[in-house]
């Protein structure tokens, strides 16, 4: 029941008692361990991936490098949009940094669930919306921000991703090279 506690924090809805026995239902859980890969570039996943505990990393390569797409910690969803809604092979990895607790959530029948529950539908906005508005904040921080600016805003935006993850993961998301991002942090830059 933690787990529907965290969602509900997390996106500020209130479930009925329904309807968290409903999503409890269909929640898998699953633990990982320390950079375990939980979905590989090229899979289809038709899940969520609700952290209960740790950190997940959605990252890819491009020219011989790692780029962290994406952080998510207690509370938050992972997922691939494209995989998600066009049952496309993803492009992403999907990487536990950290010992993980994860609950795996089928989005079809999230969907039917939807259809019976005002809240759970409510749910399902709301993770959306959340995943647009952070893809646009982020879009926006590298066209706009200084490198200090990038990552004063990651700090403010994810306190415990910033003291957990590595140095180079952060780095990949901030699109520096750990030596940039160490004079950032030094206050050189």
């Amino acid at each position: 029941m933690d787990i529907i506690r965290k969602i509900s924090e997390k996106y500020n809805i209130v479930f009925s008692d329904e309807s968290k026995e409903s999503l409890l239902s269909i929640l898998d859980r699953k633990e990982f361990g320390k950079d375990e890969i939980i979905l590989e570039q090229g899979q289809i996943s038709r899940f969520m991936y609700i952290v209960e505990s740790g950190i997940l990393r959605q990252f890819y390569y491009k020219d011989g490098r790692d780029i962290t797409e994406h952080f998510s910690s207690e509370g938050n969803v992972v997922t691939c949009i494209e995989c998600l809604f066009l049952a496309e092979p993803t492009r992403l990895f999907i990487e536990a940094i950290e010992p993980s607790v994860v609950y795996m959530l089928n989005y079809e029948n999230l969907k039917n669930l939807t259809n019976y529950h005002s809240d759970i539908n409510m749910l399902l906005r709301s993770i959306l919306e959340y995943k647009l508005i952070i893809s646009q904040r982020k879009a926006d921080s590298w066209r706009f921000e200084s490198s200090h600016e990038r990552y004063e805003r990651f700090c403010k935006d994810y306190p415990s991703v910033a003291q957990r993850a590595s140095l180079s993961s952060i780095a990949s998301y901030l699109l520096m090279a750990p030596e940039t991002l160490s004079r950032v942090r030094a206050g050189v830059l």
